[in-house]
């Protein structure tokens, strides 16, 4: 009993905020209750629903990237062996302690050099280089945790490294693929820095950086009713995905991702 009341009772305090958010978001400047906060997000500079795209299409792109890359990598430094190996895994992992606003400044020039500064494609390649680290670890313990007999047995029947890749150990290693792409998205999708130093062009701009630019008000002032619509939109789709993924995210943890 007093277990189940120690779960509500954390339930009720994660929940709270988001609660307390929504509520405010209905608030209007009269006291009552109103869309009004959500109708004028709507129609703010190019609309709601592109900036929403913009984050949808900067995660999508980082999702991608960062499972095919990780997935890749991870296999490399979980099944090959090749002169360097440890150290490199230690240096992939060292980049984790480098703190990524120190490094924006430099990717921006960089991004001019390829010529994708001010684009979501470029923003997405920043985001998935700032996953790789942790996404590669976790995908290098995933493939550890499956047996090697299973690829062994592919191989014996005529598979190639790769086709043994997508056809055995993918499947296998599935929760931890979801656990990666789910925190790719989550970064990509709530991140603010990045894309208010790396974009300038409003009309590109993910719903971070919008809803900020949609609250201020003459002098400074915030327009909080908005503020807490802006959080909600944005609070929704992360809530929806980790709701339906969260048993692969569970099992992504218990099946390699803690494997030293």
């Amino acid at each position: 009993m007093r277990y189940y009341s120690s779960r509500s009772a954390l339930a009720v305090l994660f929940l709270f905020p988001l609660l307390w958010s929504g509520w405010s978001s209905l608030r209007g400047q009269d006291g009552g209750y109103t869309l009004g906060n959500y109708a004028q997000m709507a129609r703010f500079g190019e609309g709601l629903p592109r900036y929403f795209g913009n984050s949808l299409l900067v995660s999508v792109l980082t999702v991608a990237g960062t499972v095919v890359v990780s997935a890749l990598g991870g296999y490399a430094f979980a099944r090959f062996r090749f002169p360097g190996k440890n150290l490199l895994f230690l240096a992939t992992l060292a980049i984790l302690m480098v703190p990524y606003a120190t490094i924006l400044i430099p990717l921006y020039v960089l991004l001019g050099y390829v010529g994708l500064q001010n684009s979501l494609v470029g923003l997405a390649l920043v985001f998935v280089m700032f996953q790789l680290p942790f996404a590669t670890y976790m995908m290098r313990n995933s493939f550890e945790a499956v047996p090697k007999e299973l690829e062994e047995a592919a191989m014996v029947d005529g598979c190639g490294s790769l086709r043994a890749l997508i056809g055995i150990l993918l499947p296998a290693v599935r929760p931890g693929l979801i656990t990666v792409g789910l925190f790719a998205f989550l970064a990509s999708w709530n991140d603010f820095f990045a894309p208010l130093i790396l974009l300038n062009d409003g009309s590109s701009f993910p719903l971070p950086v919008a809803v900020v630019s949609m609250t201020q008000k003459t002098f400074g002032a915030i327009d909080y009713g908005m503020l807490q619509a802006g959080v909600m939109v944005m609070a929704v789709p992360c809530l929806l995905l980790f709701l339906v993924l969260q048993r692969y995210y569970v099992r992504g943890f218990m099946s390699g991702a803690l494997r030293g």
